[in-house]
């Protein structure tokens, strides 16, 4: 038994390496593992189920196709929150709480996109609690297509040029207080994670023993890796 994770793609048309890389992934893994499961932030942005940007139903037909043979998981991140029964209809994906229990190839884990961890943050978060709220997402939703692609495009472009100016933050990394609550939360389980773009492995002592987590690598800048779950535990991959 096999399980493989992802995360952080950020699909978006001005990176077609991007798509190819996710579309070659795709036919080869299926078939050949157990399952897929993508912890967030798969596209750049998600301005509802209903876009007919062509770049993104190229991606979710090839979800499609992977999903006859594997089952796909997927989770919000914080660039695609508005992923909704469309799209997991669309692409044959099912769409998981975050965070979600699994057991696996007798190891108990705990996946997450990573976002809610990042407590000092303040602005971000508040930003997250306003756009998870069913009714600022109605209100988006029923706004042009065209406008709503605007404003995510002006939401990325603010993001991106804070990241210039500022460099890497450790606010924009997860607490080791959010983590340690989380864990004790979960007896057991190894915390997987994605959002940081920090890919490593972590030990967190906790009143039970020491817990692991791992970071996986996001797919930015020419890099991609992912992780395997497997009978003998988490191991982190590369992809070419």
């Amino acid at each position: 038994m096999a399980i493989h994770l992802i995360s952080d793609l950020h699909l978006h048309a001005d990176a077609p390496w991007l798509g190819e890389l996710f579309r070659r992934t795709l036919r080869q893994w299926a078939g050949h593992i157990d399952a897929l499961y993508i912890l967030g932030d798969l596209f750049e942005y998600w301005v509802g189920d209903d876009d007919d940007d062509a770049f993104a139903l190229d991606m979710v037909a090839a979800m499609r196709e992977f999903s006859r043979h594997t089952p796909l998981y997927v989770m919000h991140g914080n660039r695609d929150f508005l992923l909704g029964a469309g799209f997991a209809a669309a692409s044959g994906a099912t769409l998981l709480p975050d965070p979600h229990p699994l057991q696996a190839c007798g190891h108990r884990y705990l996946l997450s996109h990573g976002d809610a961890l990042c407590g000092d943050d303040t602005a971000y978060q508040q930003f997250r609690a306003m756009v998870r709220q069913p009714a600022w997402q109605q209100a988006f939703l029923h706004k042009p297509l065209a406008e709503r692609h605007a404003i995510a495009r002006h939401i990325r472009e603010q993001s991106e040029s804070l990241k210039q100016q500022d460099g890497p933050s450790e606010i924009s990394d997860v607490t080791d207080d959010a983590v340690v609550a989380l864990l004790a939360a979960n007896p057991g389980c190894t915390l997987i994670h994605g959002h940081t773009h920090r890919p490593a492995v972590h030990r967190h002592a906790l009143p039970d023993g020491e817990r692991m987590r791992w970071v996986i690598q996001d797919w930015h800048d020419g890099r991609a890796g992912y992780l395997r779950l497997d009978e003998h535990g988490v191991s982190a991959h590369p992809l070419s």
